[in-house]
């Protein structure tokens, strides 16, 4: 089954930024056979359900093993049968809508 999943993971590092963890758990992902699209607060994925979780899960054990001890992500995900849909294809709706 496919799934769309919208990741936004804060590691708790006692610093102001994350974006060297961030940088870190994309590169784990990007090892997955998954859509990644990295925005403002977050990670949207897309893919198979297993695909999909199993990258979220070797992103936190990716950020565990350097160190970080928490680590609280959230996760929005969404399923559908009727149709194969792309994070692209939802984005070109709302685009088309615009025009």
């Amino acid at each position: 089954m496919k799934c769309m999943a919208d990741l936004c993971v804060i590691p708790f590092n006692q610093q102001i930024s994350v974006a060297d963890e961030i940088a870190a758990c994309h590169r784990v992902l990007q090892s997955f056979d998954v859509e990644l699209q990295l925005h403002g607060y977050g990670t949207n994925l897309y893919g198979e359900w297993d695909q999909v979780f199993g990258a979220i899960k070797a992103c936190h054990q990716a950020l565990h093993d350097s160190g970080i001890v928490r680590i609280s992500s959230t996760i929005k995900v969404g399923t559908r049968t009727d149709k194969d849909q792309t994070i692209g294809d939802k984005i070109q709706a709302v685009e088309d809508r615009l025009a």
